[in-house]
């Protein structure tokens, strides 16, 4: 039994401490943002954040994430949207969407890391997170728009 905390709540999770935190988000908690792509972390379709940092949560084990902040894009904005968010939604950056909650999960965190990315800083972080849309070129300017709204913060 292990105690996780996702989206600020506490959940008790009964799972064998190797299975990962993909599945006890999706078949035991009911949370669905995290997609499965790949299982082998390549693709980053399941990413969400643990103690802020992005993570894929196809190979992150439950028994290591017990204790940390988990956060999926339901918890992303505090209830509004975030600038990352608005700032997809302004340039259209989705397609198809499965890949969507992973890619800003992933680019909120560089944000926080690089406030004022290069463009090699939004290709070399963001190139773990495949789109199989092919929408890069807007990822990157809808980064580069979302750090300008948050003034380089």
């Amino acid at each position: 039994m292990f105690e996780l905390t996702v989206n600020g709540v506490k959940h008790q999770v009964d799972v064998v401490p190797e299975m990962p935190l993909l599945w006890v988000l999706r078949d035991e908690l009911g949370i669905t943002s995290p997609k499965y792509g790949c299982g082998i972390a390549q693709c980053g379709a399941c990413t969400v954040q643990i103690d802020g940092a992005a993570v894929r949560s196809c190979q992150a084990r439950a028994a290591d994430v017990a204790g940390k902040a988990i956060t999926t894009i339901e918890a992303v904005g505090s209830g509004k949207l975030h600038p990352v968010q608005e700032a997809w939604i302004e340039h259209q950056v989705p397609q198809c969407g499965y890949c969507q909650t992973g890619q800003i999960i992933q680019a909120i965190s560089l944000l926080k890391a690089i406030p004022r990315p290069t463009d090699r800083d939004i290709d070399d972080v963001m190139s773990g997170n495949l789109c199989r849309c092919g929408t890069y070129e807007r990822i990157r300017i809808a980064i580069h728009a979302a750090a300008a709204k948050m003034g380089g913060k």
